[in-house]
């Protein structure tokens, strides 16, 4: 019989997203205050992760937003070959403001526009407590990261990406919330809609697994879970929730991981750093979400 379907409908819908904008509109708020430092910056305010991407779902609370500054980017310039690369590159010079003097001014933004207890400097992100009726908050403070692509292989010069400072690893991770965004828009176009759904299905699936003690909460991250059905091909998704899940997690079953994309498109889902996943802990869900099929 497996998982019925009025349980992956419910699986499959979206979380309330009122409160979300509530939050979002507020720390926007506090960076454009007339005492803010970075008011008249150039910068930009927008949601990333699982509310930005429609795929929350029941039991989301932080709302994750990116502070991103443009005066000032970081790049990959000189790994692309000489003779690759973009000409007008040459053209810019060294940032008098950069990312560390963005931050300090965005945390003392938030501090003069809060509570100052309600604002927590950690090694990634900028956390603003609820209150309110407001959510929690993770700010990612960043600048423009661009990744130049060798002339010969892409007609654009660059990804646009971010870029930040992890205090506590002392290193610069690099990620592409916009490009997540948009390729995410895309597959969603291109299964009529069901792409969107199925990521939401089968993130609860796996809180379910999680609360009932089947794997560590720590094996799928979200965001791992949701870069992984983006491998899957669109004619693999079906209106029908039983037909879709078994048609995913089949698939998955017999397809070769190592060559899997973020849904960036800009990294491999798998490998050895922090910002990816290893194949055993997918093949770990993959396993787990066959048994719960089959002994729901």
């Amino acid at each position: 019989m497996g998982i019925p379907e009025s349980k992956l409908q419910t699986w499959s819908n979206p979380g309330a997203t009122t409160t979300a904008t509530l939050t979002y509109d507020s720390v926007k708020a506090a960076l454009v205050a007339p005492t803010s430092p970075v008011r008249e910056r150039d910068f930009e305010v927008y949601l990333q992760g699982s509310y930005r991407n429609a795929t929350n779902i029941r039991g989301d609370s932080d709302v994750d937003i990116v502070v991103q500054l443009n005066s000032a980017f970081r790049s990959n310039y000189s790994d692309v070959p000489q003779e690759d690369r973009p000409p007008p590159y040459a053209n810019f010079s060294a940032a008098s403001y950069g990312w560390s003097d963005f931050r300090n001014d965005v945390v003392n933004a938030l501090r003069a526009y809060y509570d100052t207890n309600l604002i927590v400097d950690g090694n990634k992100s900028v956390k603003v407590t609820g209150a309110s009726g407001r959510l929690n908050a993770d700010l990612v403070v960043c600048v423009q990261y661009r990744n130049y692509k060798s002339l010969q292989s892409s007609q654009d010069p660059f990804a646009e990406g971010i870029t930040f400072w992890a205090t506590r690893e002392s290193r610069w991770i690099v990620n592409y919330p916009k490009l997540h965004y948009q390729k995410g828009v895309d597959k969603n176009s291109e299964t009529d809609g069901l792409y969107k759904q199925t990521i939401r299905l089968f993130k609860n699936a796996r809180t379910h697994l999680v609360d009932s003690r089947t794997i560590d909460q720590f094996l799928a991250p979200s965001y791992f879970v949701e870069c992984l059905l983006y491998n899957v091909p669109a004619d693999r998704f079906a209106a029908d929730n039983q037909t879709d899940f078994c048609n995913v997690v089949n698939w998955l079953a017999g397809a070769s991981l190592s060559s899997f994309l973020c849904q960036n498109e800009q990294v491999l889902l798998f490998g050895n750093m922090s910002e990816q996943w290893t194949e055993t802990k997918a093949r770990a869900l993959q396993d787990a979400l066959v048994n719960l099929w089959n002994h729901w």
